[in-house]
């Protein structure tokens, strides 16, 4: 396995367990519509409660196994395909609230490290 390929891990994976672990009640440039923490962006996107925490857990599952990955390379793909998902649900609902386009920056960005993981990483 490349450096490139474990920074890419570490990158994608540490963020989303940031956002969703440490930031969840805080307030970023980035959250949809005009919410101050994660449950209020979830609203802002007309999505029931319960979905955050299905999201949520999800997310963060998904960001461990692909750290998990560096050491269990089998986990990588299903992993970055999983939050390849995830990360096109999150860029759908910006746009389906006409967020402006910078919001859905850090989705796209890691949408694209995740598409690199999943399809690319083993030929490099």
């Amino acid at each position: 396995m490349d450096y490139l390929t474990i920074a890419l891990q570490l990158i994608v994976g540490l963020s989303i367990l940031n956002v969703w672990l440490v930031n969840a009640n805080k307030s970023t440039q980035w959250r949809g519509g005009s919410a101050t923490n994660i449950k209020e962006e979830f609203e802002a996107y007309g999505l029931p409660g319960w979905s955050c925490y299905l999201i949520g857990f999800l997310k963060v599952a998904l960001a461990l196994a692909l750290i998990a990955a560096i050491w269990f390379p089998k986990l990588l793909q299903p992993a970055a395909i999983g939050l390849g998902f995830l990360l096109t649900g999150s860029i759908l609902m910006h746009f389906k609230i006409n967020d402006p386009i910078k919001k859905s920056f850090p989705a796209f960005l890691f949408l694209c490290m995740c598409g690199y993981l999943a399809f690319l990483s083993q030929y490099f």
